[in-house]
């Protein structure tokens, strides 16, 4: 694989490492653990999810997992998911999620981090972005919003939870 790295100059997506688990175990706090992970994270879950999202990355799958960076130093300041295939997904979709760890909350970083990711996924095929939002996640919803995603459907997991779900045209961002 080769190394992929996208920048805006204030941020780096670049994919998720093995020696960034102790960095995201240190960020994850109960906002993340409810609305993205599911549960809390272990070291040997973590590093498992890590070695999946980098054979992924190897295999060209459909899950592109990103380390959020930020600085000279690039320190994970959160996640970001692109999946080009899953739950609900036509063809030509791409489900869009993302965290950030809560000392980098409200910088703007997640709204960049959903715009470099947006032209990531028009590059790699992508039509139209999806962002699944919890109706109780405002804040979540006003990323969305940021980056030029537009409400859409109402969708409903396989475990019955209601998502309000946000979508952006990627083909506005696909190199002409």
């Amino acid at each position: 694989m080769h190394e992929v790295k996208l920048s805006d100059g204030i941020i780096t997506l670049s994919p998720l490492r093995l020696d960034d688990v102790e960095a995201h175990l240190t960020g994850e706090d109960e906002l993340l653990v409810r609305w993205l992970n599911g549960g809390p994270g272990t070291r040997a879950g973590v590093a498992a999810y890590f070695r999946h999202c980098w054979e992924q990355w190897n295999t060209a799958g459909p899950l592109r997992a990103f380390g959020i960076r930020v600085g000279a130093d690039e320190a994970l300041a959160g996640t970001i998911d692109l999946r080009f295939a899953g739950e609900g997904l036509a063809p030509g979709r791409v489900n869009v999620a993302y965290g950030l760890y809560p000392s980098w909350r409200g910088r703007g970083l997640a709204t960049r981090a959903v715009l470099l990711a947006s032209q990531y996924a028009a590059t790699e095929g992508g039509e139209e972005a999806v962002i699944q939002v919890d109706p109780a996640n405002p804040a979540s919803a006003a990323v969305a919003r940021r980056a030029g995603f537009t409400p859409g459907e109402q969708a409903h997991s396989n475990d019955a939870t209601r998502f309000d779900w946000y979508i952006r045209d990627l083909r506005r961002d696909a190199p002409q």
